[in-house]
């Protein structure tokens, strides 16, 4: 009796992984009624792509993104500082990129580098 030869293997596999950067960042928010309509603010802006899945909806964006609190809280028809950190902390679950909460916004960048230099940040190079 022989031993049968392994399948040779041609296509590459699903579950492979690109190293290389996107150049988008994103956040998965909450599908309840808060993250709807932070989905609906985000919409508006230029580059951001929203997907709404049964549990969770995903917000990505080209380059940076701008969570502005003062626009979330006028969509949810609440006073002007009802939405803030604290909320879009709670309604989010994840997120990929560079965040920056400030007292008006969270700010999401797709580079690193993008982040140090709105921060003032100089970025130590590694070799």
């Amino acid at each position: 009796m022989t031993a049968a030869a392994a399948p040779v293997k041609t296509d590459t596999s699903p579950f492979s992984s690109d190293r290389t950067a996107s150049g988008k960042c994103g956040v998965t928010l909450m599908n309840n009624q808060v993250g709807v309509v932070m989905a609906k603010v985000m919409r508006e802006q230029e580059g951001v792509t929203i997907t709404p899945l049964p549990s969770m909806i995903r917000v990505d964006a080209v380059n940076r993104m701008d969570f502005v609190y003062a626009d979330i809280s006028e969509a949810l028809g609440e006073e002007e500082d009802y939405f803030d950190a604290a909320q879009f902390e709670e309604n989010m679950s994840t997120h990929y990129g560079k965040m920056i909460h400030e007292d008006d916004r969270t700010i999401m960048f797709a580079s690193p580098d993008d982040a140090a230099a709105y921060l003032g940040w100089d970025l130590p190079i590694k070799s």
